[in-house]
């Protein structure tokens, strides 16, 4: 709850900030001088690209989360039992020991969304977060097909 209340938080001074933005490019573009139009165009461009990276990031966190929550609710999620050191992080030989078993079970079914959403589980334990986030845009590839056939 407390990380939905944060986005939220974000997104409501992202807003703001848009509004500011947009009114000073505007005045900056309405202005006589070159050099001021092309300042308001970049300060047209620059949220603009701020948004669509913002939503990006929102749709990816919503479809992971819903994924999961599928996932959980069919009993499918990894559980958490990898031993950890005294601060809290996973042990990495542990983690690269058990990733073993999820890239596996992603080969042998190469378009199920919810082995590469446990995949991007195991390389995420694993400390991979490059792979993580890759293997978890194919889950969600996967998952938004899936959903388009049974619709």
């Amino acid at each position: 709850m407390k990380t939905k209340i944060w986005v939220g938080a974000i997104l409501l001074l992202f807003a703001f900030y848009l509004v500011v933005a947009f009114g000073s490019a505007i005045r900056f573009i309405s202005a006589e001088e070159p050099v001021a139009k092309i300042i308001g165009v970049a300060a047209l461009v620059v949220p603009l690209i701020g948004a669509w990276i913002l939503i990006r990031e929102v749709l990816f966190g919503a479809r992971t989360q819903k994924m999961a929550s599928i996932l959980g609710a069919e009993g499918l999620l990894p559980e958490d039992n990898l031993p950890r050191t005294p601060s809290g992080r996973i042990i990495k030989a542990a983690a690269d020991e058990d990733f073993v078993q999820y890239k596996e079970e992603a080969e042998a079914n190469p378009t199920s969304w919810k082995s590469w959403h446990r995949l991007a589980l195991a390389y995420d334990a694993a400390g991979d977060r490059r792979r993580a986030r890759e293997s978890m845009r194919t889950a969600i590839g996967f998952y938004l097909e899936s959903s388009k056939t049974k619709a």
